[in-house]
């Protein structure tokens, strides 16, 4: 069966093509009640819209942007892998699609974005891996151009869009868990570069540890590159050997936690019963380790899902009052499981996982 143009399925419903294209995507200002009747006269006749006709009748390209930086070393950022899932989820939900636009090795984020903005392949971007301060937001900010973040920088002006997870209280909920078991003697591996992340998740525990004016409390602090294996089992292996190694240690995410787990195994310390561990992030790789990993679950398909969904509000010029806030913060869910517990000679009832 020859499948009908959008001119033709506007005829066959004595509509406007303008009307008909609108309503195809998403549009709400075309009336409830015709939406729905184009919607199943498309479905029944198998209209499949033509991208290029759509974009000159409503200006946009139907496309959203994402940064892929690539790397010189092959790695699997599982991370990454949920995310995507879940923004396509929730951008297809709208009748929009994602491209990756690569950045390699010898190239900036910056330059590939301006090239993207400029160029007008796309209708806004999502940004990740947020710095404290970030030239890309800037840019975004100055050009007018549409566009969310997964996390936040240090100075956002309450108007702008982000939705991110609460890191700063999931770290201090750890330190209060491990306080409680009885640790005293505490490290933080965490990461050499300056992300949003890492800085809410570490003022957390500073916090926390201040709040708590215990002179018996001490804190080893080891820094690793993000996407460096070797250095990051350097790092665990340092903390671990250390001749006041502490008893609880907090890792900035779950690879970090996982080599740590790695390092303590090879080193024969027993986890956790000479040493806890808590993560963050919830990756799939936490819950096959013996012991599991305790980590925070941030959720990272369902936060993708509604990046998409509110970054499309943007656009569509509907997230205004009434609509979705600007700006999210969702909470971090504990997720306790085998690598956490009481110090090392510290009678107390506590339950882990397995």
């Amino acid at each position: 069966m020859r499948r009908p143009t959008l001119r033709q399925l506007a005829s066959e419903l004595d509509l406007s093509i303008t009307t008909v294209s609108r309503a195809l995507a998403g549009y709400s200002d075309v009336a409830h009640d015709t939406r729905q009747r184009i919607h199943q006269a498309a479905k029944k006749a198998g209209y499949v819209p033509n991208s290029a006709g759509k974009s000159l009748v409503t200006g946009q390209t139907g496309f959203i942007g994402l940064l892929l930086p690539l790397s010189d070393r092959p790695q699997i950022d599982p991370f990454f892998s949920e995310f995507l899932a879940g923004l396509g989820e929730g951008l297809q939900a709208r009748a929009r699609d994602c491209f990756l636009a690569t950045v390699g090795p010898a190239q900036s984020e910056l330059e590939v974005l301006q090239h993207v903005v400029e160029s007008g392949r796309a209708d806004g971007m999502v940004l990740t891996r947020i710095g404290e301060s970030d030239e890309r937001v800037d840019y975004l900010n100055e050009r007018g151009f549409p566009f969310i973040t997964h996390g936040r920088t240090l100075n956002d002006a309450p108007s702008r869009c982000w939705v991110d997870t609460d890191g700063e209280t999931a770290f201090a909920t750890a330190f209060e868990e491990l306080y409680s078991a009885g640790h005293r003697r505490f490290g933080l591996i965490s990461i050499e570069e300056p992300m949003s992340f890492r800085h809410f998740r570490e003022t957390g525990l500073m916090q926390a540890i201040q709040q708590r004016n215990d002179a018996t409390v001490s804190l080893a602090i080891g820094r690793t590159p993000r996407f460096d294996p070797a250095a990051r089992a350097r790092a665990a292996s340092t903390m671990l050997t250390s001749h006041t190694r502490p008893t609880a240690i907090l890792a900035l995410t779950d690879e970090i936690g996982l080599s740590i787990l790695e390092q303590a195994a090879a080193l024969r310390i027993d986890v956790p019963s000479e040493l806890s561990v808590i993560g963050f992030d919830n990756l799939p790789a936490s819950e096959w380790v013996r012991p599991t990993l305790t980590t925070f679950d941030q959720r990272v398909r369902e936060t993708a899902l509604e990046l998409g969904h509110r970054l499309v509000d943007l656009i569509d010029g509907t997230s205004g009052s009434g609509q979705r806030p600007a700006q999210h913060l969702l909470d971090a869910t504990l997720i306790r499981r085998g690598s956490h517990g009481p110090a090392p000679g510290v009678r107390h009832e506590y339950t882990t996982g397995n």
